[in-house]
């Protein structure tokens, strides 16, 4: 099929291939089984908020679904999913020149003034459609002034008019907003999905190409349908017509998947020589160190997750060396050796992109793992020391030591005295942790028993962020309570467990400080974790919503439209709800301040 259009202007894969209809549309499933049935029983929201990363089909459904509202033919005059036929207004709505489909990107449109002139304009009827449809893209670019110009006309539109907002930012977007519309988060596309799409385009293209660089082109992706397609586009240009993974791995600095598990496997076993040589080599031919450290990142993360569900091996989006010998590594290797390379990879790739010397660092990281991959964990070190035996390797169990060609150490008796003598902690031979300092040999010295404290507070129970908050305000520091109400969004918890998020302007250090914190305050061991759902509303968001809620039904109320009347430039600047003298007195008593009188200033 020729890419060209009648007047010889190549079209690129993502705009030939953009979806027409919701059948189209893929990895969307739900929203389209939402939307179908909203369509069905006649409950067509009065607008709806598009959200999700770039290249998912924000404005692609934006404009189907406006296609939908207003689908007409000879024997249909209703809005409906089914548009497999074309309609009336179908081609001119897709092709983005309705006259009564409103296009407006908020990133060059973000004033008032913009605003204003919808408001303006919504009043009018549509001129041939049924439904004058307003979509916003990038929409959480629109200043305050803007959001608060649009809310009125946002809540009780005319029944002619429909918005569609689109944004990749939705915690930017106001609460106000977002309450008003129905949400639908488009969810990236599964590599599996998009290779399957892939392929089909380059059928459709009759580009020959193999599965393993539609692999590669579509973890590269992201879960972007777009972002997939562009690359594929430019494959195709780099490799003239035919794509073929050497290309491919050229093109994107990739690294071999199966040199990469060899890597890994280096690493494992502890063989810095062998580990150091072939990432020389990878890198000589054109591998980036810090992709090959993030390919090995996704690899241990690959493992760790066929340790607990082994079906994600069957994905076809893996190759066979990943699936084989990822099941094989998932059987040998402990979760604490894997949960520590993951620790150390993705700490290690940000020094990597931010360092002088790339490579250099990147050795450095590697050589840290070898190293590591051999040694006891913290509580198999002490464990050892309770039994008065030698910590076990968390990997081997043959005596065999990093890097020496898998050569027996001594036996546990020799490297007990050893270990006495010299007051250290071995692992297999290898010194790992000094626990008292070596004394004169004509004065033997004994260590002191290794004492755990315990805490002991009795452990303070934690349901919700608010009680973070409480523990904060109790404990007298208010710059940590500040920063709990203003940037963590609660995704879940519980005991000794949180998951959250974090507003961008959140201290780099909040995570740790969260954890030291909640662990000191509460007599238990807190682990905080990052998540990347978005989480509930921050404490203060939640706060001044329901602020000005009460504003706003204060404002409503016609006693105090009546004193508001009575003297002119009155304003309410808070509100508390009263409450019978009793309830009043218990919730004195209890230090609740909310039930209180309307205040008023001029």
């Amino acid at each position: 099929m020729d890419t060209r259009t009648p007047d010889s202007a190549y079209r690129v894969l993502a705009r030939k291939y953009r979806p027409q209809n919701f059948n189209d549309l893929i990895g969307q499933e739900p929203m389209v089984r939402t939307l179908t049935n909203a369509f069905e029983t006649g409950r067509i929201a009065q607008a709806w908020m598009l959200t999700g990363v770039r290249g998912v089909g924000k404005t692609t459904t934006a404009r189907i679904l406006a296609r939908a509202l207003n689908y007409q033919t000879a024997d249909i005059d209703k809005p409906t999913i089914d548009l497999t036929v074309p309609g009336e207004h179908c081609q001119a709505i897709m092709e983005g020149r309705h006259v009564d489909v409103i296009e407006m990107d908020a990133a060059s449109h973000t004033g008032i003034d913009d605003i204003r002139e919808i408001i303006e304009q919504v009043r009018y009827r549509p001129v041939s459609a049924r439904y004058k449809v307003y979509i916003i893209d990038e929409v959480h670019m629109l200043s305050n002034q803007a959001f608060n110009g649009l809310l009125k006309t946002l809540e009780e539109p005319p029944p002619h008019v429909k918005f569609i907002f689109a944004t990749t930012e939705i915690r930017k977007v106001p609460i106000t907003v977002l309450s008003r519309c129905q949400r639908f988060d488009l969810r990236r596309i599964d590599t599996s999905v998009l290779v399957r799409h892939l392929q089909k385009i380059a059928d459709l293209e009759s580009i020959a190409v193999d599965d393993v660089s539609l692999s590669m082109i579509a973890r590269a992706g992201e879960g972007s349908v777009r972002d997939s397609l562009s690359i594929f586009d430019q494959a195709i240009a780099h490799g003239a017509g035919r794509v073929e993974a050497e290309a491919v791995r050229s093109m994107l600095g990739l690294a071999d998947r199966a040199r990469i598990i060899d890597l890994f496997e280096m690493l494992m076993r502890g063989d810095v020589a062998s580990a150091l040589r072939e990432f020389r080599a990878q890198y000589d031919v054109g591998a980036d160190p810090a992709v090959v450290l993030t390919d090995l990142a996704d690899f241990n993360h690959l493992v760790t997750r066929i340790r607990f569900t082994p079906d994600v091996a069957d994905d076809i989006s893996l190759s066979e060396d990943e699936r084989l010998r990822g099941r094989d590594f998932a059987e040998k290797l402990s979760i604490r050796v894997l949960s520590r390379t993951w620790q150390m990879l993705l700490k290690g790739i940000t020094e990597v992109e931010e360092s002088s010397r790339p490579v250099q660092a990147a050795e450095m990281l590697l050589i840290r793992i070898a190293h590591a991959a051999d040694l006891p964990t913290l509580d198999e070190a002490l464990k050892s020391l309770e039994d008065g035996g030698v910590p076990a390797s968390p990997n081997r169990s043959d005596g065999s030591r990093p890097g020496n060609g898998g050569a027996p150490t001594a036996r546990a008796g020799q490297v007990d005295a050893m270990a006495t003598q010299r007051g250290v902690v071995t692992s297999n031979g290898g010194a790992t942790m000094r626990l008292v300092e070596p004394a004169p040999k004509s004065e033997p010295s004994v260590a002191p028993p290794l004492v755990v404290e315990q805490p002991q507070s009795p452990a303070v129970p934690v349901e919700n962020i608010e009680d973070i908050v409480a523990l904060a305000d109790k404990h007298r520091d208010m710059q940590f309570k500040i920063m709990v109400k203003n940037c963590v969004r609660l995704v879940s918890m519980k005991p000794g467990r949180l998951e959250i998020n974090l507003t961008e302007n959140a201290p780099k250090s909040l995570l740790t400080d969260l954890s030291q914190k909640l662990s000191e305050w509460t007599g238990i061991r807190w682990m905080v974790s990052l998540s990347r759902e978005p989480g509930n509303a921050t404490v203060n968001e939640t706060e001044t919503a329901k602020r000005d809620t009460l504003l706003s039904d204060a404002r409503s109320d016609p006693d105090v439209a009546a004193i508001l009347a009575k003297f002119p430039g009155a304003k309410i600047i808070n509100v508390r709800i009263t409450a019978p003298a009793g309830q009043m007195d218990d919730a004195v008593a209890a230090g609740d301040d909310t039930l209180a009188p309307v205040e008023e200033d001029d």
